[in-house]
């Protein structure tokens, strides 16, 4: 009797405490993990649903949902909950393909046990079923999709159950992440590489796919495949992508192009795939390119006319090829293009930690090393534990435990020198550029800076270039792909919706096949306004926006209103102790709801907006500053504070006041002298702010992980150390500076 009173109230406590009953023997045994798991989900998804831990949009609660419903062994309901997700993803059925692993997986689970057949047989008959049902253009994504790493997934799987060594009660959180390790393991376990070769002869009835070494004329190997659909007899024009991130997505690329009637040519960067030169990436791409496409403009297959697409790296890659152009190079789509030495690997000067990150992951092996790219609490650690230490930013490849002459080789170029320079088109090389471009971006895009930075520049040197843009809500992804009903959280417009890989598609039939114009090229620039449901078409950049409001540091509760010019001079302290790597972080509270973090920030509100305004452009400006240093990095962002008590990230800016006013020199601060630092390559927005808001300027200095530290001494940022510190920064932030936010009105 007494055991069952205990027994009770230890069920008692762990609902309290929102914990699940998961015994420890799971751990080691797999067949009880096998019996336990289904009920865990069952349990997991009764929480899912209620108040505390439903997601506030649907779509991660869908995603979370139909995962958990197959590790509960209810295939039937998850392909539906699947069906609703990819709905809800993306309009259009654009989403027609996500997550394929999980449907055929749970298809074949269910015919399995109804039909009483084998699981392989099963899953032959869900994949055959599945690939038949989709659209021809969503087929190229397919291998992307089931292409999973079933050693990485059993690795992770058993880093989930090692946590509950000892335990034998888990937490909502420890089990959500759990079901999904399993699931991952299961799924990619049990279907590859059964599916891979079902994949494999399904696109040999389809496609001609040839894989080719090519020598260039320096005797560098590059490897080259080639792929077309079997329908087409005739010769094509060609669409081609330099890619460094070899695997599947060399495949997605050339399907992609074959199912719109194109030969696909996919040429990987030296040291990649077949290749065994040295890999230094963005270093080759303009002299290998031209060699590249001079051959494939000869080959049988080929009508002679070549046009190139491609995103983040590979939108990069086509700048590099037209610093010299070939004559059979007819068009270029760069998407999210890297903006090499302008926002990537620093941005506006600033190195970035995530640098080492990417360079261990296209450099690690010749195709791509997915599992330490993905092991973000690897790569979080290594980044705070530099950071903790108060070592130089220089030492950071050491400190991962892979030294980088690469890491190393960028650091030696802190401005925008020719290193930079030599590998993309520099300043007149762009009046040069009279082929006809189509430039995607987005606003919530990593590279918008670089995408725009080319754009600016091409439109600067030729007053006759022909080059378009469309940007929208769109993140790194979407912007070179489609757009996702969700971006940071929030719905983007319907009008918004849209497939920018049809619209790439349509551009290539517009200029090599002598199509229509796609409808939404109604100007040069294309851009959609966030809360209204329309785009907007105008000949320039500069006619985003029709006037601008500039906000002063200061705030609205001293002042009429912080838009108003100051009437007395005034300035605003702050201290930043370089020494100090505590960082007790600091937050705006805005309601109940929602915080800003404002950690070595100054914060300053506008007074609430009695009008609706569209902010449309990027925010510029200047700091008219005073420290006690050689130089610092600045931080700002702008935020809308909603009606409603929720915080949107307007834009924000980083940059290095000794490269504020050129890139290519560093120009050090006189200490103690007041000095104005001009805002630059910002983030560019087009949203609607609603009466009834506010806006919330943040401004200050960079000290994180994620970046390099400016000690302010005036020697290579990345030399300095935290025995640099010397004194405290100590910055005034005169009243007479501003942040310009460009304002649209029709």
């Amino acid at each position: 009797m007494k055991f069952k009173i205990l027994l009770a109230l230890f069920f008692v406590n762990l609902i309290q405490a929102q914990k699940f009953y998961f015994p420890q023997s799971t751990v080691t045994d797999s067949v009880i993990l096998e019996k336990q798991i289904p009920g865990l989900a069952l349990q997991v998804i009764s929480q899912l649903q209620s108040k505390k831990h439903k997601p506030e949009n649907n779509v991660d609660f869908l995603d979370h949902l139909f995962r958990l419903q197959i590790v509960a062994k209810d295939y039937k309901k998850s392909v539906t909950t699947l069906s609703d997700f990819r709905n809800e993803f993306a309009d259009h059925n654009m989403a027609g393909y996500k997550f394929m692993e999980y449907e055929v997986y749970s298809m074949a689970k269910l015919a399995e046990a109804e039909t009483k057949v084998s699981f392989s047989k099963a899953l032959q008959t869900a994949f055959n079923r599945k690939y038949e049902s989709l659209d021809e253009k969503l087929v190229p994504r397919i291998g992307t999709s089931v292409d999973g790493d079933v050693n990485n997934s059993r690795k992770l799987l058993k880093k989930a159950l090692d946590k509950q060594k000892g335990k034998d009660s888990i937490d909502y959180g420890s089990a959500l992440a759990l079901c999904k390790s399993y699931l991952n393991y299961k799924t990619f376990s049990g279907i590859k590489p059964q599916v891979m070769q079902l994949l494999a002869s399904k696109d040999q009835e389809r496609f001609i796919i040839e894989t080719k070494d090519f020598r260039t004329k320096k005797g560098n190997t590059l490897t080259i495949t080639i792929i077309r659909k079997k329908d087409d007899q005739s010769p094509l024009p060609v669409i081609l992508t330099n890619n460094i991130y070899a695997g599947q997505f060399d495949g997605f690329f050339g399907k992609r192009a074959a199912v719109h009637h194109y030969v696909g040519a996919i040429v990987n960067t030296r040291g990649k795939r077949n290749s065994n030169d040295e890999n230094n990436p963005f270093e080759h791409e303009s002299q290998d390119l031209y060699e590249v496409i001079d051959w494939v403009s000869k080959q049988p297959w080929s009508n002679g006319k070549i046009g190139m697409i491609g995103g983040s790296y590979l939108g990069f890659s086509q700048w590099a090829a037209v610093k010299k152009l070939h004559p059979a190079l007819k068009t270029i789509v760069p998407q999210v293009a890297v903006g090499v030495g302008i926002d990537y690997p620093a941005q506006n000067n600033v190195f970035m930690s995530y640098m080492l990150q990417w360079i261990q992951y296209v450099t690690n092996n010749k195709f791509t090393d997915d599992a330490d790219f993905g092991n973000f609490v690897k790569w979080d650690s290594i980044n705070k534990t530099w950071y903790k230490s108060g070592k130089s930013f220089r030492s950071l490849d050491s400190m991962s435990g892979k030294p980088s002459k690469i890491f190393q080789r960028w650091l030696d170029h802190p401005s925008y020198d020719q290193y930079w320079q030599k590998m993309v088109p520099y300043k007149e090389d762009f009046a040069n550029i009279n082929i006809p471009i189509l430039t995607t971006t987005g606003y919530y895009d990593d590279d918008q800076i670089g995408a725009l930075y080319y754009f600016n520049q091409h439109h600067l040197y030729n007053k006759k270039a022909n080059h378009y843009l469309v940007m929208g809500p769109y993140n790194h992804g979407g912007a070179q792909s489609f757009g996702f009903t969700y971006v940071n959280g929030s719905p983007i417009d319907p009008v918004a919706r849209i497939s920018i890989d049809e619209l790439a598609f349509s551009w290539f039939d517009y200029i090599l096949k002598n199509g229509k114009k796609p409808e939404i090229l109604k100007d040069q620039v294309n851009f959609q306004i966030m809360g209204t449901n329309t785009w907007k078409h105008v000949p320039s950049l500069d006619k985003v926006y029709t006037s601008s409001l500039k906000f002063y540091l200061q705030n609205h509760k001293n002042n009429m209103s912080v838009f108003n010019s100051p009437t007395k001079v005034d300035f605003t302290s702050q201290t930043i102790d370089f020494k100090d790597r505590s960082d007790k972080d600091s937050y705006y509270v805005i309601s109940k709801k929602d915080s800003i973090k404002t950690t070595n920030m100054v914060s300053f509100e506008s007074e609430v907006l009695d009008k609706d305004v569209i902010i449309s452009g990027n925010i510029s400006g200047f700091f008219s500053v005073s420290i006690n240093k050689k130089d610092l990095d600045t931080d700002t962002s702008l935020y809308e504070i909603q009606p409603d008590g929720k915080s949107f990230l307007l834009s924000n800016h980083i940059g290095r006041a000794s490269y504020s006013k050129n890139n290519e020199v560093r120009q050090l601060l006189t200490p103690n002298k007041i000095e104005q630092i001009p805002i630059k390559q910002s983030i560019f927005i087009s949203k609607k702010i609603a009466k009834g808001s506010k806006l919330l300027l943040l401004v200050g200095v960079s000290k994180n992980p994620s970046w390099q530290i400016n000690y302010g001494t005036g020697k290579d940022v990345s030399d300095e150390t935290i025995q640099d510190s010397g004194e405290p920064l100590k910055i005034k932030w005169y009243n007479d500076s501003y942040v310009e936010i460009p304002v649209y009105k029709d």
